[in-house]
């Protein structure tokens, strides 16, 4: 079991990582999330044919998961370009909207009542956004890519969730990152109109970097996630990975100094996302009873 819940920390720090690559990585957001879902579906091909994985869905099934990936693309190039435009720490503490948006998304498309808690808990993180943003102007663009970001990984996992009830993990991660490799693809050409690159291909340090993005923190990340949920409950599995932002924001520190960079309303909005993290935990613990929730998926 010790074994099992190291495996689990190890994917959430992993997940940590992802934001530190957009940052080390000189691709534009768009090229660099091209580059990792097509290094992805690759290293995912090789991970099925290794398990000898089935893989026995109809065309239209393949279509209906290959679509939801267009969301978890379009999150991450949103993610990458709040990383750039502002920095790490602002990337992750964004995400943590994540929660604000399905409470306010997933009663309107799966047609259920709102959750007053849930509402009010992810108001909380809204507040501690709001305070970087009012008084951190110098990152206000970061910020609102951040959001617009966080946003999109509402709506995966949220159709996600009904995906993992019926197909194995490893087949969605799969389709999806084909469907975003092909989609963003198409919409390159266009993309690098209005933001153009000095350069389409990754040097060889990105090339490094990008092949661990892929190999890591997309295709381990997601074989760990699973392996974890054969020993752990999918309800500790979801809550440990509300420590990804803190693990993040702390590798930033080490890796960029990013607390030099940061102001006091920063650490006063932090506190208030934290607080929601916490708040979140406790009642989820008192809701579930020892009981496990549905996995929804790691939109990271």
């Amino acid at each position: 079991m010790k074994k099992s819940y190291l495996v689990l920390h190890f994917a959430v720090l992993l997940a940590g990582f992802t934001g530190i690559f957009g940052k080390l990585i000189s691709l534009n957001e768009g090229l660099l999330v091209w580059y990792r879902v097509f290094f992805s579906s690759i290293i995912l091909l090789l991970v099925l044919k290794l398990f000898k994985t089935k893989t026995s869905v109809t065309s239209k099934q393949k279509f209906d998961i290959a679509k939801i990936g267009l969301f978890i693309t379009i999150h991450w190039v949103f993610f990458y370009a709040s990383v750039k435009y502002a920095n790490v720490s602002i990337g992750v503490v964004c995400y943590c909207l994540t929660s604000f948006f399905t409470a306010v998304f997933s009663p309107i498309i799966n047609r259920q009542k709102f959750n007053l808690t849930e509402l009010l808990l992810s108001l909380l993180t809204l507040a501690g956004i709001a305070l970087i943003f009012h008084f951190d102007s110098s990152y206000q663009l970061g910020i609102g890519l951040g959001v617009l970001s966080s946003a999109f990984a509402a709506i995966y996992t949220i159709y996600n969730e009904r995906l993992v009830r019926k197909y194995d993990s490893r087949i969605i991660n799969y389709y999806q990152m084909i469907g975003g490799t092909i989609a963003l693809g198409i919409a390159l050409p266009f993309y690098l109109h209005y933001f153009p690159a000095p350069s389409l291909l990754p040097s060889l340090k990105d090339t490094g970097y990008l092949l661990l993005l892929a190999s890591f923190c997309t295709v381990g990340l997601y074989v760990l996630f699973a392996e974890s949920l054969k020993r752990i409950s999918a309800f500790t599995v979801n809550l440990s990975f509300n420590l990804e932002p803190v693990y993040a924001i702390i590798l930033a520190f080490l890796f960029f100094n990013e607390s030099k960079e940061l102001s006091v309303s920063f650490y006063i909005g932090l506190l208030f996302v934290m607080a929601s993290v916490v708040l979140q935990t406790i009642f989820s613990l008192k809701r579930s009873s020892g009981t496990p929730d549905d996995i929804k998926g790691c939109p990271v």
